[in-house]
């Protein structure tokens, strides 16, 4: 089985997001949607008729034309657009015939989807795979009366919104669905797609919206029960106990109030007793409906924003008030504790206000969770991952039960009266106390009576699990080098942030040195927050802030030798960036052998933000980038190049994908990209082996074409162009200065040839003399205590 093209029937919010997603991963997209009833003034004004084709792929056009303006950005890239072609229903139906995944997402109702596969029943080909991306209607219902090769080649497909972003797939087969290809869409949605693929039963929103909702709704009974304010409950069901920043009703904000009623209501419709009372939608939340207060699309919500005031919502009264926090002792003890399983400990068993919420709002929920196995999916891995992956919880509800403690948790709620599911009882009178047993770096979950090995994709590595098995080579407070098997070691920065200061740059050429003796190659790269946000900007102000000079000097220079160090080395280095990947992170990875950045990575030279620039040889080696992207034997104007590397730095321009990192040049065509970053270190360790198989030679050391003085004037000209039209200040017009003469080389003659260590030298002399500006110390500062930047 291959998909070669697909097609997506509709093209609403969902429909367009999975269309932009499928071009993103490089697969050209069929897009279709109905034909419109009625002209619009603007098309009768053209006098246009019902029949132009504008008018029939109005729906679709208009929905590609948003995809190119939505926040945050379903496109990788802007020219991934072309891999979208657009039409309707009613003219280009036919075409289905070319498609190998046919994706409907039109409107939740099933007599809609029936008809809707009907038609694609006579013209789809054989074999071709046909899917429904419904939130929650039943899979088996949708192909009944289907020929037997549709039942066969369908599913499920639930993808959440954003499509890009939202790291979820539920795949969801019927008694039809042949499982060759349940076992293909599954290693499709991980390889290809990039997703965390979970099987889930055909049960009324299958199984991350139906605990999500639950729990959403068991979230707003407390906070009414327990007369909790609005602000007061999303203060500690965010990143306090794992969850996502919006925590709980910013979520229902961001989602919008009436797609949650909607989803609430699927299960409510189809559930009895107990369960149908959680899910029946509270009369506020109804009201709020009526009055269109729906959340971020209708501009408020549970919280209204006004200038850079935010209110909340009195739910008793409809009113909007100053946001409140909840403050308890326990919400200052869990802050102290370290890790969401010690936060989570502090903060479930307290007997103060805080404690009881989350209590009562976890315990149901973890209880809910259990008594649905079987049910919605056949182990906890699934629903643990489904609620990780589709809602952002940093631990599953099996999870979070393991950190609270399985006895402790249960006698509490036997002692309340709750009842436990009896396959948890069975689980604890069996001696077995957790859901999960992690021993040597291996980790086996609780099924049945007996502990299972969790099941994952080949290309999943665990740094962790890794250093848990094998050890560590050798470590300091900044980085740890490990054997990542098949004689490829791994240097994994740890420091705060990621950020490199001497320990790092130490661990580098320790790694270099290593690798040179007894391995093939190295990977550079972590499974934290972010690769790396850069240098350790506290270490550099403290020290010019003590005018010693002399110690920013020697890291600079020690940093450069490193990277100099990287980009000669015997064997190949390959970085893995992801996520941040700013300043010194990038300079990190511009002189390895080869970069495999995940596909989101957010990489650039930021320093000017700081009032400095790229220390590290970030200038020289981007420069380098550009030149080697040029044509052999063509002709081209050394300016440009320079034009263009020095506007990417001082613009501090940041990629938003990695394809956007290759449009800047970060990355060039060698490099790689994983879709998946699960599967970022290994795809960087077979980067690795390649290169070494293939007999790798280190580059060989070239002199490199500088613009010099007339360079040098050109590129001032656009800087000071701006200064005098009040865009920048004069500060970063004497950051422009500086920036220019090191990518101009100096003083110069145009077209000299320059040493890479002259122009290092340049680029550290300027970074020193930057570093003792006022106006430099005041921009560091104020990033260290804002975390953004300062305009002075």
């Amino acid at each position: 089985m291959r998909i070669k093209k697909a097609a997506v029937l509709g093209s609403g919010v969902m429909g367009s997001g999975i269309a932009a997603h499928l071009a993103n991963v490089g697969i050209p997209t069929l897009l279709l949607d109905i034909v419109p009833k009625e002209l619009t003034d603007e098309e009768q004004a053209k006098g246009w008729t019902l029949e132009h084709k504008q008018v029939r792929n109005r729906i679709v056009n208009q929905a590609v034309q948003r995809l190119l303006k939505q926040k945050p950005a379903p496109l990788m890239s802007k020219e991934n657009l072309a891999l979208i072609e657009v039409g309707n229903f009613e003219d280009d139906f036919h075409r289905l015939s070319e498609c190998d995944w046919i994706i409907e997402v039109v409107v939740e109702r099933l007599d809609v989807k029936k008809s809707v596969f009907e038609k694609v029943d006579e013209v789809r080909k054989q074999g071709s795979i046909v899917s429904s991306n419904t939130s929650g209607i039943s899979i088996e219902a949708m192909a009944e009366g289907r020929s037997e090769d549709f039942k066969k080649h369908f599913l499920g497909t639930h993808f959440f919104n954003p499509p890009r972003y939202l790291k979820l797939l539920e795949v969801i087969p019927t008694k039809h669905t042949d499982p060759e290809v349940v076992a293909f869409m599954k290693q499709f949605g991980e390889n290809v797609l990039g997703k965390g693929v979970v099987l889930a039963k055909d049960t009324p929103n299958f199984i991350a919206n139906r605990i999500g909702t639950y729990g959403l709704l068991v979230t707003v009974r407390e906070m009414m029960k327990g007369g909790y304010s609005v602000g007061e409950v999303d203060s500690v069901t965010g990143p306090l106990i794992g969850r996502p920043k919006s925590a709980t009703f910013r979520t229902l904000d961001v989602v919008g109030l009436d797609t949650f009623i909607h989803v609430a209501n699927n299960v409510f419709e189809k559930v009895e007793g107990e369960e149908k009372e959680v899910f029946a939608v509270p009369s506020f939340m109804k009201t709020m409906v009526e009055k269109g207060w729906l959340g971020s699309k209708s501009g408020q919500g549970f919280f209204y924003k006004k200038g850079k005031d935010i209110f909340e919502l009195n739910y008793e009264t409809l009113e909007y008030e100053p946001t409140k926090k909840l403050k308890a002792p326990s919400v200052e003890m869990s802050k102290q504790a370290k890790g969401t399983a010690n936060k989570l400990k502090a903060l479930v068993y307290a007997n103060d206000r805080a404690g009881q919420l989350l209590w009562n709002i976890l315990s149901p929920t973890l209880l809910y969770s259990a008594e649905l196995l079987g049910e919605i999916a056949d182990d906890i891995v699934a629903i643990d991952r489904a609620m990780k992956w589709g809602f952002g919880w940093e631990l599953g509800p099996f999870e979070t039960w393991d950190a609270i403690g399985v006895k402790q948790s249960i006698e509490k709620m036997k002692a309340e009266g709750r009842q436990v599911p009896s396959w948890v009882e069975e689980m604890l009178a069996s001696g077995h106390e957790t859901f999960y047993k992690r021993e040597h770096g291996y980790v086996s979950y609780y099924d049945r009576g007996q502990y299972k090995p969790v099941e994952e994709n080949e290309k999943v590595i665990h740094i962790q699990r890794l250093k848990e098995q094998k050890g560590v080579i050798k470590k300091n407070s900044g980085a740890s080098l490990i054997d990542l098997g098949d004689d490829v070691a791994l240097l994994e920065f740890h420091s705060p942030n990621n950020a490199i200061g001497l320990d790092i740059i130490q661990m580098i050429n320790y790694a270099l040195e290593e690798v040179d003796r007894n391995y093939k190659g190295l990977v550079i790269g972590n499974q934290g927050k972010n690769f790396c946000v850069g240098a350790n900007l506290a270490m550099i102000l403290m020290e010019a802030q003590d005018d010693n000079y002399f110690e920013i000097e020697m890291v600079v220079r020690q940093f450069q030798q490193a990277m100099m160090n990287i980009k000669y080395s015997s064997k190949p280095v390959v970085a893995a960036p992801f996520a941040m990947t700013l300043g010194g992170g990038t300079e990190i990875c511009l002189p390895t052998s080869r970069i495999q950045a995940a596909a989101e990575t957010y990489m650039g030279l930021v320093e000017v933000g700081v009032g400095l620039i790229p220390g590290g040889g970030g200038n020289k080696e981007l420069y380098i980038k550009y030149l080697n992207g040029m044509p052999n034997g063509v002709e081209f104007d050394l300016q440009k190049v320079a034009n263009k590397v020095f506007e990417t730095i001082a613009m501090a321009k940041v990629s938003t994908s990695a394809a956007e990192a290759r449009e800047l040049n970060f990355l060039n065509a060698q490099d790689g990209v994983s879709i998946n970053s699960d599967h970022l270190i290994y795809d960087a360790k077979q980067a690795v082996l390649a290169l070494y198989e293939s007999g790798y030679k280190p580059p060989v050391r070239k002199k490199i074409p500088v613009v010099g003085e007339t360079g040098y004037a050109t590129l001032l000209l656009g800087a000071q162009g701006m200064y005098h039209s009040g865009y920048i200040s004069e500060h970063d017009l004497k950051i422009a200065k500086k920036l220019a003469y090191v990518i101009a080389g100096g003083s110069v003659p145009y077209g000299t040839e320059v040493d890479e260590q002259y122009l290092l030298d340049l680029e550290r002399e300027a970074f020193l003399s930057l570093v003792g500006e006022p106006k430099t110390q005041a921009r560091m500062q104020h990033m260290l205590l804002k975390g953004k930047p300062l305009r002075n």
